[in-house]
């Protein structure tokens, strides 16, 4: 898998005229990485994600998943977005099948894989359950199931865990690296929490403010197999003073 955008750049026109979103986006994304973009708000981070989902167009530039060009949604690129967006009138299991059926897969198949990844996210004992009836995190677990199901070739995450509390959030995070450990899926994910970035990303983008553009690309130098422990060690918290001293100075710039 070959994520890359090329000179990417996004404007809006506005009732008080064109706001420009992003400018000279060069990005890449490669088979098993997890990468993460930051920036302050306003620095066009969800815009991105949404280009790179088909959601919205840019208005020039490229983007290309294994050279071909994205023109829409489609199903090599899987989205979580920060809210759960899980449909209520549907059970856990209807609702991690529902991209599988959207495809076409057999309804055998569709409540194996579906099984199958509610497993991974620990929720098998759920799958009868509604969304109504499920805390936060596993709401969250149950979307990333149903982007797993249709097998993206990469997962989408709009600040996925923004909306959870400290303690919820710090599990959560734990819980998307075993899925990343043991699907060995790709992931690039927006966040304005830099040591979330930093706990688990193996690299950084960092955006400027509106805007956006690529300030840096920052390789995290930390071990792949991370625990909680990580964020206390010395490295950890140099990697992350050096992207909010990014951030920082762009803000002194402004």
């Amino acid at each position: 898998m070959h994520l890359e955008l090329s000179n990417l750049y996004k404007e809006f026109f506005t009732k008080k005229g064109t706001v420009v979103a992003l400018k000279d986006i060069n990005m890449h994304v490669e088979t098993g990485e997890f990468v993460c973009v930051v920036g302050a708000s306003g620095s066009g981070k969800s815009t991105l994600l949404r280009l790179i989902a088909g959601l919205d167009f840019p208005t020039a530039g490229e983007i290309t998943v294994d050279g071909a060009p994205v023109t829409g949604p489609g199903a090599d690129r899987g989205m979580v977005f920060q809210k759960y967006t899980l449909y209520p009138w549907m059970t856990v299991q209807k609702n991690v099948e529902f991209g599988l059926k959207l495809l076409g897969i057999p309804p055998k198949r569709r409540r194996q894989e579906a099984s199958y990844y509610l497993n991974i996210v620990g929720l098998s004992d759920f799958a009868k359950s509604y969304p109504k009836e499920l805390s936060g995190g596993m709401k969250q677990r149950v979307a990333i199931a149903r982007a797993l199901a249709t097998n993206p070739k990469i997962l989408l995450m709009d600040e996925p865990f923004g909306a959870l509390d400290i303690q919820t959030k710090e599990n959560m995070q734990q819980f998307l690296l075993e899925i990343w450990y043991k699907t060995g899926c790709t992931i690039l994910m927006i966040t304005h929490d830099v040591q979330e970035a930093v706990f688990l990303s193996e690299r950084v983008y960092v955006l400027s403010a509106r805007p956006g553009t690529v300030q840096e690309e920052i390789s995290i130098n930390l071990p792949r197999d991370r625990d909680y422990n990580i964020k206390r060690r010395p490295l950890f918290h140099q990697q992350a003073d050096r992207i909010i001293d990014i951030l920082r100075s762009m803000s002194a710039a402004v």
